[in-house]
């Protein structure tokens, strides 16, 4: 039961470690700095909205993967695309409103995805981790708007 319970150490250092963009970037936004990103003709906000649609249709694949793996049928792989068409969208969107539907859509889809644990699907700790990355994700994306 532990192995299901128990959050692997690298599933927790490499959500930490996909934070850090959101955190950055989030910073460097609300701060006004460019970072020396305008040299490039990029900004950090810039940045932060494709990393957020990137990260958004990410979060669409583990739905199709845990789909795909345990045999579940058109409505978890219709869920799953759900995110990857919304940060799309998100990306047309004029300024603030991109990076508030990006921090929405990734606060949302941590509680989507809550039922996966309750239906079997993944282990338990996954809901956990996903609740507290999606959370720090979100909330940076929101800030940043």
């Amino acid at each position: 039961m532990s192995r299901l319970t128990t959050v692997p150490m690298s599933a927790v250092l490499l959500g930490i470690a996909g934070l850090i963009p959101f955190i950055g970037f989030s910073a460097l936004a609300v701060s006004g700095s460019d970072g020396g990103l305008g040299t490039i003709g990029l900004s950090p906000r810039t940045i932060l909205s494709a990393y957020g649609a990137v990260i958004a249709s990410f979060l669409g694949g583990i739905r199709w993967g845990v789909a795909a793996a345990r045999g579940a049928g058109w409505p978890d792989y219709l869920l799953a695309i759900v995110p990857s068409l919304l940060a799309w969208a998100a990306l047309a969107a004029p300024s603030p409103w991109d990076l508030r539907m990006l921090g929405a859509l990734v606060l949302l889809w941590g509680f989507v995805d809550q039922d996966l644990a309750r239906r079997g699907m993944v282990p338990n700790w996954m809901s956990r981790l996903r609740l507290a990355l999606s959370g720090v994700a979100g909330a940076a994306l929101l800030v940043a708007a």
